[in-house]
């Protein structure tokens, strides 16, 4: 199981370092093909994205892809956001749970795919207090579904036609903060598997290293909607799963 989920993190580490979207598939990997708990799923990738995030920032910082000014709004509206999602986690039944990301799922892809390119435009310039509350919103989901921030926030700062590759660098920037706060409301729960959590951790970081390389020297756009469309298909694969297991249970 843990080379399996290894190799799976691997991959994911890799679309998210190209395009910040990826962590997303993680929950529904340990939940259907783990059989891990749905908590304990979250708990635990929200975890490995402490040192994902670390990485990603670090590597798109280095290519001065990241717009520091409105990550900073964005990072103090997301740490108070992530603790309070982790919070209110342990109060959602596990079945909630699940069909909370599988929509999360089908939104993030359905909005990638609908927004435009993001290529060369100029940097698209948002006011810091819509900055900050699409932090805590970012936070409060990250936490809520074990996401991590970036497939949240990158739909959301396409819309306004924010250029892509400063979007992603945004959305790698704000998953550390949210993953330390998060896995700090976490560790009260006692549901971390920090075994899980490391072998996801150090798979996603060296998947990432591949991932950055591709984003800066690929076309971002290309990369966005092929992730949007793997994204949207495993949302509506939770779904079909969902109600085939609600059809088996009332025969």
């Amino acid at each position: 199981m843990f080379l399996l989920l290894a190799g799976f993190s691997g991959f994911l580490g890799i679309l998210m370092g190209a395009s910040s979207i990826g962590a997303v598939l993680l929950v529904p990997f340990l939940r259907y093909f783990g059989g891990v708990d749905v908590h304990v799923a979250i708990d635990s990738a929200m975890f490995s994205y402490i040192f994902s995030g670390a990485a990603g920032g670090w590597l798109y910082a280095r290519r001065r892809s990241i717009p520091w000014s409105p990550a900073g709004w964005l990072v103090l509206g997301a740490m108070p956001g992530a603790f309070l999602g982790s919070m209110l986690k342990s109060l959602v039944p596990g079945l909630a749970l699940e069909v909370f990301i599988g929509l999360l799922l089908v939104f993030a892809g359905y909005t990638a795919l609908r927004s435009g390119s993001g290529g060369a435009a100029a940097m698209r310039v948002l006011a810091k207090p819509v900055l900050v509350a699409l932090g805590a919103f970012t936070g409060v989901v990250s936490a809520l579904s074990g996401t991590g921030g970036p497939v949240t926030i990158l739909p959301l700062l396409l819309w306004p036609e924010v250029p892509v590759l400063a979007a992603i660098g945004l959305a790698q920037a704000i998953q550390l903060p949210i993953a330390l706060l998060a896995t700090g409301g976490n560790v009260l729960s006692g549901k971390i598997d920090f075994l899980i959590g490391s072998t996801i951790a150090a798979a996603l970081v060296v998947g990432m290293v591949a991932g950055a390389s591709l984003a800066h020297a690929l076309s971002p756009a290309m990369l966005k909607r092929g992730v949007a469309w793997f994204i949207l298909i495993v949302g509506i694969g939770i779904f079909a799963k969902l109600l085939a297991a609600q059809f088996s249970s009332a025969v």
